[in-house]
């Protein structure tokens, strides 16, 4: 979708398009008049509520353990305020800007279902702030993943009241007050609760769930192209990613990866030259053989991740919720355990498709295994070291990817008094796939570059038109064969193309989508 274009927020859920268009490209929102009229209808049931003589959670009383305190008309607003200040305890460093507006536009089309009794003025204040940019400081630490993301949340409710710091449409930080003034936002002064309405949801893991499976659906691809590079470049066969093979193992996503590698692979001269009937390279090893069974295994774990992502887009996850005849109960939805289980999941895939990446990668420099090219791909092997500590540095992202697969979920620590005493870490699972999505585009981009490389070392043959686009889009900006060169910039090159989807982009231009 075009990020110029502003999003529109009502009843019905939010697509991954959306999400990425205004949590990465900084589109603005705007509440449809669905939502207009579900928020107004669920405030006049908390209203009705709220005046009546029986406590109700949320609204008349205290919170977690302190529920059973009922809180007198006149300190209630003083209610909502001490909640928001109390709960904005987070610590360590900043989040990434993308991963906050995420979690404000959930928070949002959470309000906008009409199940949690928040008033349309402080709705629209919450989308101003979207639409101006202005993005609340919230810290790395502070969410058990149950009772939502309280503390981030939190930190983007403070900055609702016109407290605490946030950073503007340049980036600059200041204090949240003055960037609503400029903006023309007034400070919301929330009533009966709103605070909780405001902080109590799966936001933050569930954005940064949503922008990891669109990463990782490129990703997927990117790993393809540089793993046909390497069956080209390593002389072994395509003859095992034909469809009627993969067909006696029917799992979509390895049907969809070897489709991919026998297009990619179309038309190569490298490939037709070991054809023939003299060729005995019919058993190439796991890592080129196998790549489908993984890449597919990988996408299949991505899409079961985006259906559990689709359905928590399509949740109001609040405590309490304002059901549709008005009645107001407790419940248990904003246990982050579905999102969870699936991000740490993800962290398994990233892991392990970066593993087999590092191993194809690894065979390019074992001049026993490489089948004729030069120890290390060096020009002058001993003067040289070519791409010898490049493989160092997949072998040291993976064995990290592999640190980073142990789950968080799996971990639980009773809070609140033992109010909340089982709880699902899943911003920790979120927080730790952001960095596995980035180290597994390293490793493919060092992949890329090695596979590169050999190519150019197979000359005269040709490779195929796709990889040959690939080889193409590295050399605008990476030498080819030579002296042993300043390496760490070439990787950054190839690590760019692969991971702002250029690398992608480059292959489909050639031969149409990829699976």
């Amino acid at each position: 979708m075009n990020p110029s274009s502003p999003v529109t927020v009502g009843t019905a859920p939010l697509s991954f398009a959306e999400v990425v268009a205004v949590a990465r490209d900084g589109a603005a929102v705007r509440l449809g008049e669905d939502a207009v009229a579900a928020i107004e209808r669920s405030r006049r049931a908390v209203e009705t509520l709220a005046a009546a003589a029986t406590p109700t959670y949320g609204i008349s009383t205290g919170f977690g353990a302190l529920a059973t305190r009922h809180i007198p008309t006149e300190l209630r607003a003083q209610l909502q305020r001490s909640l928001v200040r109390s709960h904005a305890a987070g610590s360590g460093p900043e989040v990434e800007r993308e991963v906050t507006r995420a979690l404000m536009l959930l928070r949002l089309s959470t309000l906008a279902t009409g199940h949690t009794g928040i008033r349309l003025e402080t709705a629209r204040t919450l989308a101003g702030m979207l639409a101006h940019g202005i993005t609340p400081v919230v810290h790395e630490y502070g969410s058990l993943g149950c009772s939502g993301d309280l503390a981030p949340l939190a930190h983007c409710a403070l900055a609702l009241i016109g407290e605490g710091e946030v950073t503007d449409a340049d980036g600059v930080r200041r204090p949240a007050a003055v960037a609503l003034s400029e903006a023309g936002l007034s400070p919301v002064r929330l009533e009966a609760k709103e605070g909780l309405a405001l902080i109590n949801g799966t936001d933050g893991m569930l954005g940064m769930l949503v922008l990891a499976v669109t990463d990782l659906r490129m990703l997927l691809k990117a790993a393809d192209v540089t793993a046909a590079m390497s069956v080209e470049a390593q002389l072994a066969t395509d003859r095992v990613f034909a469809a009627d093979l993969q067909a006696l193992r029917p799992h979509p996503g390895q049907a969809a990866s070897a489709e991919n590698l026998t297009r990619i692979l179309a038309g190569s001269g490298v490939v037709a030259s070991h054809r023939g009937p003299d060729c005995n390279r019919v058993q190439d090893a796991y890592s080129l053989r196998c790549s489908p069974q993984v890449h597919g295994a990988a996408r299949d774990t991505v899409e079961h991740a985006a259906v559990v992502a689709s359905r928590e887009l399509a949740s109001a996850v609040d405590n309490p919720v304002v059901l549709d005849d008005g009645r107001v109960e407790s419940n248990g939805n904003f246990h982050g355990a579905p999102v969870a289980y699936v991000l740490d999941f993800l962290a398994i895939v990233a892991a392990d498709v970066a593993s087999i990446a590092e191993r194809r990668t690894d065979r390019f420099l074992d001049r026993a295994r490489s089948h004729g090219l030069p120890p290390f791909l060096a020009d002058d092997p001993g003067v040289d070291s070519g791409h010898m500590i490049a493989q160092y540095t997949q072998a040291a992202i993976v064995s990290e990817l592999k640190r980073l697969a142990n789950p968080a979920s799996v971990d639980s620590i009773p809070s609140s008094a033992m109010q909340e005493d089982h709880v699902s870490m899943g911003w920790s699972a979120a927080r730790k796939l952001r960095r596995s999505v980035d180290g597994l585009a390293r490793v493919v981009a060092v992949e890329y570059l090695t596979a590169a490389r050999a190519l150019d070392l197979r000359a005269p043959l040709e490779p195929s038109p796709a990889t040959g686009a690939a080889l193409a889009l590295l050399r605008r900006n990476v030498e080819g064969p030579g002296p042993d060169r300043f390496l760490a910039p070439e990787i950054e090159h190839a690590y760019d193309d692969v991971r702002s989807g250029a690398l992608v982009r480059a292959v489909e231009d050639t031969i149409g989508e990829l699976s």
